[in-house]
């Protein structure tokens, strides 16, 4: 290994690799001599950087005008109106699909048991050959969906919470 390793450095590989290094050792000298520097900026002189401001929401005030409209008369078709009570009947103890809108074609809700008592809030809408109400069972106020008029009749009297 010795003898390899004195094959390969003799006298002329060192001379030659000082004076590669001495070479670029000048030529790195030589560029910092020429290399021009910056020079220092004098307060008079105009800047040359103008900054623009980023921009910013400004804030817009709405007026809110109130539009008197027009409020209709309540319907009260088959008996049935809003405001008031009814119950679902004639289900044969399969119970009432009560739907997310006035249609077959929503989904139902829940399902409404035979004698379950809900208070008419809005309506009648007419869909499917079926006029719809939308009922909400005043005891839970999640309890609300779309039903068909014919499975409905009206309470007399505003219903009693049971304990």
């Amino acid at each position: 290994m010795m003898n390899w390793l004195r094959l390969r450095i003799n006298l002329w590989v060192i001379l030659g690799a000082l004076l590669v290094a001495g070479g670029l050792i000048g030529l790195t000298m030589l560029f910092l001599y020429f290399y021009p520097l910056p020079k220092p900026v004098m307060p008079d002189q105009a800047t040359l950087m103008t900054v623009i401001p980023a921009p910013s929401m400004t804030p817009t005030q709405y007026v809110l005008t109130p539009v008197a409209t027009e409020t209709p008369a309540s319907v009260v078709l088959n008996g049935i109106g809003v405001g008031m009570y009814v119950q679902i009947t004639g289900t044969g103890g399969d119970g009432l699909r009560l739907r997310s809108g006035p249609s077959t074609k929503d989904d139902p809700r829940f399902l409404g048991y035979d004698a379950e008592v809900f208070m008419v809030k809005d309506g009648p809408k007419f869909s499917d050959e079926l006029t719809w109400w939308f009922l909400e069972a005043p005891y839970d106020k999640g309890r609300s969906g779309w039903a068909a008029a014919q499975f409905l009749s009206v309470v007399s009297e505003a219903p009693t919470s049971t304990p």
